[in-house]
């Protein structure tokens, strides 16, 4: 996308004088930067580029003098041949001959607000298309236009056998030379070309034919070397990229560029790096993410931008990779590969840098949208695909629990079970599983007169053997009282034909009532004890179960688990104590102010009116406990209606905005449940959720993308953008003692000198760009409204928040935020009801102090796991499962070593937030 940045900061043309130094030779790259889509929709920006690559292939193949680099992305080539299957061939071959660079990536992602999975499965994808194409995918991490890059980038290129990366926007002001070390944080470090003078587009203008006599390509060209050069100070040649948006090179360009003399060449990005050392010794270096604002927008506010693409995007990824991913590889006989290959798809081409971001028009955003239900749903129907195989085996009225970690939990788990007397549940080893009544449910569905003549239509309910949601577990029928009973219940074993009932109403006449029972049942809330990655089965009795070692509490506006104490206060926020005698005050209060940006950048009014005291608190209780305790915090408020562009302002017209905060504490979970709930009536506003730090932060942490990045409370600036520290944060963030773990992507502030933590829960913005935006000097794009983008409508964010001793977060806040994010999945079983309950099974486990595991799948014949050592101290991971043989690969899957297997137990030693991937295979 480009932004309206094209500052190429060129000088008049001049010429070398004798006796000067000879002139740097220039790569002259013609390229295109892809957008596939943005302020247009997928398909209207798909027409543009059939046409111009049928433009660009006739001309490779009129001209062996041409060269293309298609953007670093194989999505473009996927959309073209989708449109031009005839065409394959033709592009193949200019693939094959290196004149036509193609991938790594299948798209150019945004790499904050996507998983770090998700960032891995792209390149792998965008590699193997391209090989498909019959060549070799350009081995370069071509990043143009990504909004600032994540701190684990250099080693995911690394891992994929890629040496060399190129970047423009988020390169700090300490880079002042066109090539630099990038370094990730476990020390592995790419040689990486900064594109200074214009990014992408640096050479957009040296052919253009301008009116007025403009100067001679030759002359253009000395400029461009003599701005260009001062970033070359060890010589070399300059990288002119000659590109734009949605643009193809001038059909003569190859003519040109002979003309302007032997100091010019054509190629390839792939050829301009082809005979460079990648070798970083010497070069400056830079470590961790690139998100400086000092040479380039980086356009923070598409964080916050359409927060409910971010929660799908994190729903569905979870999902994928955690559940569907796992349990296909572990427990399913079948071959789910084709629905999970879609999935991935899906997430990937979500996962764009004008997609996920929410920086398109609305029509964009409902196609992403879809795309991200589409992952999510394909996740789905392979869980459901998996557990209802498992589930044959499962006695019909027990459950089936699935862990998605790779350590042995405890959690709870929702289900339904009859409530005969206070019900119980055991485990399947036979041991009382902790209960708590959640919601007893009806059991008269339906108790209503009718005139005979209406029977055969009620009888139309019925379909098969379902009524109202469940099955019909038998009836009668009573003509000395007319009445038409039905018992329904989840699952009836007993035969059933709709036609003995019409039989038994023959002839009927008066008036008839109809009564459809179910059986008593309730929702229960259940604490299960589940083996790493594994299986177990819960199964209903009729006394009740045990107790919890530490039942949770609610009394008194006071939730208590025996970890964390929370107080409601009168203004509706919280004060925490963890049993350890730790103080935490201040948390959850709700503060909206103006938004007069636009989808790139949050831009407060001038004369903006926070608003952050309630009219009203009340709280109302949900549930008191043992396993689950919660309160509804309800708190009024009276927040301007819309925003006043003309004043610089919000308006004086204000709406009434119920937010309903849920507190829940469960048993053994050492943090605190957010739910925040409210109807948006308004407009040009952003919501955020205030929480006062324990102790006074110089820094904060937050987790994403195989690491935890530490950063301060500014941000650099430089460029024409106000460098405002918010940031993104995936996982979990974490700040003077205190952390908050996430469903989602979601945007953070550390504010008021680092004594408070805001987290945007909202941001209602009604331009893609705003041509006069406060926080920055150019457009990002047209200025399309996009009233969508108000998120007016029932919002709701999750979170929890969890205080924690030290300065920096320690691993049990790691865990707390994989046990918050992958709770237990259940399903009921259907097997025969006097059939044996399975005994709990364990998966594959994955321990060691830091290790984080972040997929597992079944590929190539072998289970694949990723984990990293997310800690700042090596770690040992130890892998144990029905295995015996396993290895180490790099992310292509390429052996790296083979592994000691020994009792079904490897080892693997990891750096410090190193990335490892291992594949295991029973004998």
């Amino acid at each position: 996308m480009n932004t309206g940045r094209m500052n190429t900061g060129r000088t008049n043309p001049g010429r070398t004088n004798p006796g000067q130094a000879a002139a740097p030779e220039i790569v002259v790259v013609p390229h295109t930067h892809w957008d596939r889509e943005w302020y247009l929709p997928f398909q209207r920006f798909r027409l543009r580029l059939v046409s111009l690559l049928d433009g660009v292939i006739g001309g490779m193949e009129a001209d062996p003098r041409w060269h293309f680099t298609l953007d670093g992305q194989m999505a473009a080539v996927d959309d073209y041949l989708e449109v031009r299957p005839d065409q394959r061939e033709r592009v193949a071959a200019l693939v094959r001959e290196g004149r036509l660079a193609v991938g790594p990536w299948q798209i150019l992602h945004d790499e904050f607000l996507c998983s770090g999975e998700n960032i891995v499965r792209n390149l792998e994808l965008g590699m193997r298309r391209a090989e498909e194409l019959g060549g070799a995918p350009m081995m370069v991490g071509y990043l143009p236009d990504q909004f600032g890059h994540c701190a684990q980038t250099p080693q995911i290129l690394k891992l994929a056998g890629i040496e060399h990366a190129c970047v423009w926007r988020g390169v700090p002001a300490e880079v002042r030379v066109s090539a630099f070390a990038w370094e990730a944080p476990d020390g592995t470090a790419v040689r990486t070309q900064y594109l200074p003078e214009g990014g992408y587009g640096n050479a957009a203008s040296m052919f253009e034919e301008l009116p007025g006599g403009a100067s001679p390509p030759a002359g253009r060209a000395a400029g461009f070397a003599a701005s260009m050069g001062r970033w070359y100070p060890r010589g070399g040649p300059l990288l002119a990229m000659y590109g734009a948006d949605h643009t193809a090179p001038a059909p003569d360009l190859a003519d040109r560029i002979a003309e302007a003399g032997p100091g010019m060449r054509l190629d390839t990005l792939a050829g301009y790096f082809a005979g460079q050392d990648p070798s970083v010794d010497g070069l400056p270096r830079v470590r961790g993410e690139l998100r400086s604002h000092a040479r380039a927008n980086i356009l923070p506010g598409v964080i916050s931008a359409r927060i409910r693409l971010k929660q799908l995007m994190g729903r569905a990824e979870r999902l994928v990779e955690r559940y569907a991913e796992p349990l296909a590889a572990l427990w399913y006989a079948g071959d789910a590969r084709r629905f999970l290959d879609l999935a991935w798809g899906r997430l990937i081409e979500a996962s764009c840098h004008d997609s996920v971001t929410g920086c398109g028009s609305d029509e964009t955003a409902e196609q992403v949208a879809a795309r991200m239900a589409e992952a999510e749903q394909l996740g789905r129907a392979v869980c459901d695909l998996v557990t209802a195989e498992r589930a044959a085996s499962v006695p019909h009225g027990s459950h089936l629990v699935f862990n998605p970690s790779p350590v042995p939990r405890t959690g709870l788990i929702t289900v339904d079970v009859p409530a005969d007397g206070e019900p119980g549940l055991v485990a399947g080893d036979g041991r009382p599983v902790p209960v708590q009544t959640l919601e007893i449910a009806p059991t008269v569905l339906d108790d209503a007169v009718h005139p005979a003549s209406r029977l055969p239509i009620l009888l139309e309910r019925v379909y098969g053997r379902v009524l109202f949601g469940q099955e019909i577990r038998d009836w009668t029928v009573s003509r000395k009282e007319r009445t038409l009973t039905f018992h329904v219940t989840s699952r009836a074993d007993v035969p059933f034909d709709i036609g003995d009932v019409r039989e038994a109403l023959s002839g009927a006449d008066g008036e008839w009532r109809v009564r459809i029972i179910a059986d008593p049942r309730r929702t229960v809330a259940a604490l299960v004890d589940v083996p790493a990655l594994g299986m177990t089965t819960v199964r209903p009795v009729p006394s009740p179960g045990g107790a919890p070692d530490a039942p949770v509490m609610a009394d008194g506006n006071v939730l208590d688990n025996g970890l964390l104490r929370a107080r409601v206060h009168d203004d509706g926020t919280l004060g925490l104590r963890t049993a350890s005698g730790h103080i935490v005050e201040g948390v959850g209060r709700i503060v909206d102010g103006g938004d007069l940006g636009d989808s790139y950048n949050h831009a407060p009014p001038a004369h903006d009116r926070l608003v952050g005291d309630p009219l009203s608190v009340d709280v109302e209780p949900v549930w008191a406990g043992p396993l689950v305790a919660a309160y509804d915090i309800v708190r009024t408020y009276r927040w301007p209606a819309s925003g006043d562009a003309q004043g610089d302002a919000r308006s004086s017209a204000e709406e009434d905005v119920t937010v309903t905060t849920r507190a829940e504490l469960r048993a053994g979970e050492p943090f605190l449940r957010l739910r925040v709930t409210f109807d948006n009536r308004c407009e040009d506003h952003r919501t955020r959720l205030h929480l006062s730090l324990p102790r006074q932060a110089a820094s904060s942490f937050a987790e994403g993308q195989f690491a935890v990045t530490e950063r301060g409370l500014t941000a650099e600036g430089g460029f024409g953008e106000r460098p405002v520290p918010t940031f993104p944060a995936s996982g979990f963030v974490a700040a003077g003692g205190l952390a908050v773990l996430l469903e989602h992507a979601t945007e953070y502030e550390v504010i008021g000198g680092g004594r408070e933590l805001a987290l945007t829960l909202l941001r209602s913005i009604g331009y893609l760009s705003r041509d006069r935006n406060a926080y920055r000097d150019q457009p990002a794009g047209p200025q399309l409204a996009t009233p969508q983008a108000q998120c007016r409508g029932e919002r709701t964010v999750g979170l929890a928040v969890m205080p924690y001793d030290g300065e920096r977060p320690g691993t049990e806040v790691g865990r707390a935020a994989e046990a918050f994010r992958h709770e237990f999945l259940a399903g009921a079983g259907y097997g025969h009801a006097t059939a044996a309950v399975p005994p709990p099974r364990a998966g594959v486990a994955i321990t060691g102090e830091g290790v984080a595991m972040t997929s597992l799948r079944a590929r190539d014949g072998w289970i694949e796991t990723r984990m990293v050592a997310q800690q700042d101290e090596p770690a040992t991971a130890v892998l144990r499962g029905l295995f015996t043989e396993a290895a180490r690969v790099d992310l292509r899957g390429n052996p790296v070593m083979p592994l000691d297997v020994h009792d079904g137990t490897a080892t693997l030693a990891l750096r410090p937030w190193e990335i490892a991937t291992v594949r295991l295979r029973a004998g």
